[in-house]
C-alpha cells in the first residue's frame, strides 16, 4: 500500500483535536501570520498557481474564482458552505468536527485576499456537533486575536459568524444557500450574475467549500509548487475521498487527486465485503452517473472521470457488490432528489416525481416495458433542462443504470 503523509487530515485523531490549543501546538495560524505580511494579489497569484479547483463538487478554479471578485467594491462578503448533504459524502462533517480552525485559518486568508471584512458560515442543520465546534472556533479566535479588529496587528478586520440550515439539500446549491442567508427561501438564483458580481444582498460574495478552504493555509506555508506538484496535470493537491457502501472499510481517505479506483477500494478501504465482486460504482456522490465494475483503474480525478463518461464531484465513492439490486439503488436515489427537489422548475418538480412513479412499478414487478421507455423519456427531458444542476443530478443515476444494466430492468417487467 503506497503511504501518504495526512495533510488536510493531519489533526483530526490527535486528542483534542478541536480546541484552538492543539491547533497552535502543531503550527496553527502559523500561516496567516504569513498571509497578513503578503500583499492580497500576492495571496490570489500564489493561490491560482497552486491549481487548487473547488472540492465541493463543481472543480471550478479556486484563484480565478477570488479574481472575479471586483477589487474596488466597498463592500464584499464571504460564504462558507458547510451544507454537505450529498448523499456518501461526509468529509466537511470531519474537518468540522475534528480540525475546525483549519478551515477558520483558510476563511481568514482568503477574506484578507478579497478584501472582505464580513463572513458567514452557512451550515447544515442537522450538523449538531459541528456547529457547537464551528461557534467555540470563532470565539477562541476572537479571543486570541484572529478575528475582529486589527487581526494579528495588520490592520485588516474580520468578523464570522454561524448559521444554520434547516436540512434542504438545495442549499447546497451556491445561490440558494445565499438566499437562506439572507432569510429568504432556499431556491437557486438565476445566473449570471454570478455571487462574485451579486450575492448577499446584492454585494459581490465569494462561496467556498470547506475542504477547500482547509487547502488555504497549506499553499500559503508549503507554497503553490508544491500543491502543484502532486495530482495530475488538471487536477491538482490532495483529495479527501468518502468511501462508503460495500467495503470492509468506510471512511475518509486523504490521497493525491488521480490515484486509481482500484488502489482506493482495495488497498485503502480493505477491499468488498466477503471477498465478493464489484457490480457498480459511483465516483463522486449520488448525483453523478454509475460507473460499471470494469472502470474500476479509473483515474479519481476530475478530467479521466469525465472522459470516463462521470464524474469527480464531492469525491464520495459508493461501492456495491455484485448482489445489488440496480432498479432498487436507482428507485432509492429518486426519491431522496424528489423528496429534495425546491419545486421551483417544472422539469424537476412535476418530472421526478413521473419518474419516481415508474421506478416504483418497476421495483414492485407491477411495470411493464412501456415503463421503462417513459422512465428514459423522462430522464433525457429533464438533463440539462432545470434552473439549476440538481434535476440533471437527479437523471444522471437513472440514465446511467438504464445504460450498463437496462437487463435488471426488462427483468421486472
Amino acid at each position: 500500500m503506497a503511504q501518504h503523509q495526512p495533510v488536510l487530515l493531519a489533526n483530526v485523531n490527535r486528542p483534542d483535536s478541536e480546541k484552538i490549543a492543539t491547533y497552535l501546538r502543531y503550527g496553527g495560524y502559523d500561516a496567516l501570520r504569513k498571509a497578513l505580511k503578503m500583499p492580497p494579489e500576492t495571496i490570489i497569484a500564489e493561490v491560482k498557481a497552486s491549481g487548487l479547483r473547488g472540492r465541493g463538487g463543481a472543480g471550478f478554479p479556486t484563484g480565478v474564482k477570488w479574481d472575479f471578485m471586483p477589487k474596488d467594491a466597498p463592500v464584499k462578503y464571504l460564504a462558507v458552505n458547510t451544507d454537505e448533504g450529498e448523499p456518501g459524502t461526509f468529509k466537511d462533517r470531519l474537518i468540522v468536527e475534528r480540525d475546525p480552525h483549519s478551515i477558520l485559518e483558510g476563511v481568514i486568508i482568503s477574506a484578507y485576499a478579497i478584501g472582505a471584512h464580513r463572513a458567514f458560515v452557512y451550515i447544515r442543520g442537522e450538523f449538531f456537533l459541528g456547529v457547537k465546534r464551528w461557534i467555540k472556533a470563532i470565539s477562541d479566535a476572537y479571543q486570541h486575536g484572529f478575528l475582529g479588529r486589527d487581526i494579528l496587528g495588520s490592520g485588516f478586520d474580520l468578523d464570522v459568524s454561524v448559521h444554520r440550515g434547516a436540512g434542504a439539500y438545495i442549499c447546497g446549491e451556491e445561490t440558494a444557500m445565499l438566499e437562506s442567508l439572507e432569510g429568504k427561501r432556499g431556491v437557486p438564483r438565476a445566473k449570471p450574475p454570478y455571487p462574485a458580481q451579486k450575492g448577499m444582498w446584492n454585494k459581490p460574495t465569494l462561496v467556498q467549500n470547506v475542504e477547500t478552504l482547509a487547502n488555504i493555509p497549506h499553499i500559503i506555508l508549503r507554497g503553490a509548487k508544491w500543491h502543484s506538484d502532486i495530482g495530475t496535470e488538471k487536477s491538482k493537491g490532495l483529495k479527501i475521498f468518502c468511501v462508503s457502501g460495500h467495503v470492509n472499510r468506510p471512511g475518509n481517505y486523504e490521497l493525491p487527486l488521480g490515484t486509481r479506483l482500484k488502489e482506493i477500494i482495495y488497498e485503502h478501504a480493505g477491499g468488498v465485503r466477503m471477498g465478493r465482486g464489484i457490480k457498480a460504482i459511483i465516483p463522486g456522490g449520488a448525483s453523478t452517473p454509475i460507473i460499471s465494475a470494469e472502470m474500476v483503474s479509473t483515474p479519481m480525478a476530475f478530467e479521466t472521470l469525465q472522459a470516463a463518461g462521470t464524474a469527480l464531484g464531492t469525491g464520495a465513492v459508493i461501492v456495491m457488490d455484485e448482489t445489488t439490486d440496480m432498479v432498487e439503488v436507482v428507485r432509492r436515489i429518486t426519491r431522496f432528489f424528489v423528496h429534495e427537489s425546491c419545486g421551483n422548475c417544472l422539469p424537476c418538480r412535476v418530472g421526478g416525481k413521473r419518474m419516481l412513479e415508474h421506478l416504483e412499478k418497476l421495483a414492485a414487478g407491477t411495470g411493464s416495458k412501456q415503463d421503462i421507455e417513459d422512465l428514459e423519456y423522462l430522464a433525457g427531458g429533464i438533463r440539462g433542462r432545470t434552473f439549476c444542476p440538481m434535476g440533471t443530478g437527479m437523471v444522471e443515476p437513472v440514465l446511467s443504470a438504464l445504460r450498463l444494466f437496462r437487463d435488471e430492468f426488462v427483468k421486472r417487467v
